[in-house]
């Protein structure tokens, strides 16, 4: 039975391809909750979803097209020092977060501080890598 358009809970581990765990709802201790199909998770996450049945476990690798998107070189912009406080002082490999045009934060990563400039990794933190879920469904309605 399809779960599509449903509410569901899933409890789920991701991990990388050297197995580094990035994200579970079990160290949490409480699984994740959305509409299966609806746009709310990746589309990988959410077709592995679709057809599983209560209380059953499954293993999937995501391709990091079906995941967060490949990497995009041309989402690193480079910005005047001049237009960032403390420029110099920007930690290289860290996260920060900018206002995006609605006020909401948006994560980027500091690749290179130079000067002159600041270039700052608009991707996604897990674009361009290919994810491993276990997911198991607890609830559907």
């Amino acid at each position: 039975m399809s779960n599509e358009g449903k509410r569901v809970k899933v409890h789920y581990t991701g991990t990388l391809d050297d197995g580094t765990t990035f994200d579970s709802s079990l160290d949490r201790g409480e699984p994740i909750e959305f509409t299966c199909m609806a746009g709310q998770m990746i589309p990988g996450f959410d077709a592995a979803v679709k057809d599983l049945a209560i209380g059953e476990t499954k293993t999937v690798r995501i391709p990091a097209a079906e995941a967060y998107g490949e990497y995009d070189e041309g989402l690193v912009q480079r910005v005047p020092a001049n237009q960032i406080p403390n420029a110099n002082q920007l930690p290289v490999g860290q996260t920060m977060y900018m206002m995006g045009p609605g006020g909401q934060p948006f994560p980027v990563i500091v690749r290179e501080v130079t000067d002159d400039t600041v270039a700052l990794d608009l991707n996604h933190e897990l674009a361009g890598k290919d994810l491993t879920f276990e997911i198991t469904l607890v609830e559907a309605e």
